[in-house]
Parts: structure tokens; C-alpha cells; sequence
């Protein structure tokens, strides 16, 4: 089992009792195998901790997992084309009229293959990952099935 030591570093944590803003300085995280097994001050290390492999983060911030709660991330096409309307005043009805808005996305999601879908939405993910999301919940917000309605 590998064990590693990561110095060097902010931790930013929700435990308002760690600092401003829930920031330790001078950070320290301790990780067994795939587990985190300690966390907090460099200085307050346990014993046991001390003989991990050690890795230097170069006073990176290590921050926990972000979660995305509200994606809509299968779907076809895209709306760009309509912020620069919005930019210019254009109205949700008015984008609509100009056959934009939600019923376009349904359109051209309906329109694409499952392939299609599949590899438009990994690549989405991919995108939020190296963002720092690690959980995701995802929504269509289409209502729609295998078979158009």
C-alpha cells in the first residue's frame, strides 16, 4: 500500500475555527493507499504520519471535491448564439420567435445519435473535472424518450 505525505500547502476546509475564509496554512494530508487518513497543520502531525513518502505541493490550495448539483449535461446543439441576443435586449419570447430558446436544444438533442450524445456529454465532464468537480448530478429537463413524442 502506497503512503504519502503532501506538504507544502493551503488546506481550505469548512471548519470556520481553521482561520479566515477556513484556510490552514502550512497544511499537511496524509493519504493511505486511496484513503485520506489525516488532514489539519503541518505541526500537529501525528507520529505515525511522519514516515509517509513525502511530496511537496509547491504552496498549492488543496480544496475538497467540488459537487455540480444542477447539469444538464446530454444534450444536442447549443444556445451561444442566443447570450449575445440577451446582450443586446432580445426577450426569452423574441429568441423563441427567432427559433431559439429550450424547444431548439430539444430539437437538436432529439436530432442526435446516442453516440453523439454520449460523446458531447463525456467531454462536458471532462471539462468539469479539470475544473475540480468530482460529483455530478445530472438533469435532461427535456422529458423526452427514446422515441419522439
Amino acid at each position: 500500500m502506497s503512503e504519502r505525505l503532501f506538504t507544502g500547502l493551503t488546506l481550505a476546509t469548512m471548519a470556520q475555527a481553521a482561520g479566515p475564509f477556513g484556510l490552514v496554512e502550512d497544511g499537511a494530508v496524509a493519504v493511505s493507499g486511496e484513503r485520506i487518513v489525516w488532514c489539519g497543520r503541518r505541526a500537529d502531525l501525528p507520529a505515525d504520519f511522519r514516515a509517509f513518502e513525502p511530496h511537496d505541493l509547491g504552496g498549492r490550495l488543496v480544496t475538497p471535491g467540488m459537487i455540480d448539483c444542477h447539469t444538464h449535461l446530454v444534450h444536442g446543439g447549443d444556445r451561444a448564439a442566443e447570450f449575445e441576443m440577451r446582450l443586446e435586449g432580445a426577450s426569452y419570447e423574441d429568441i423563441a420567435r427567432a427559433g431559439g430558446g429550450i424547444l431548439s436544444t430539444v430539437k437538436a438533442t432529439r436530432a442526435a445519435s446516442e453516440a453523439g450524445l454520449l460523446a458531447s456529454a463525456l467531454d462536458r465532464a471532462d471539462a468539469l473535472i479539470g475544473e475540480g468537480a468530482t460529483t455530478l448530478e445530472i438533469k435532461s429537463g427535456y422529458g423526452l424518450t427514446a422515441k419522439a413524442n
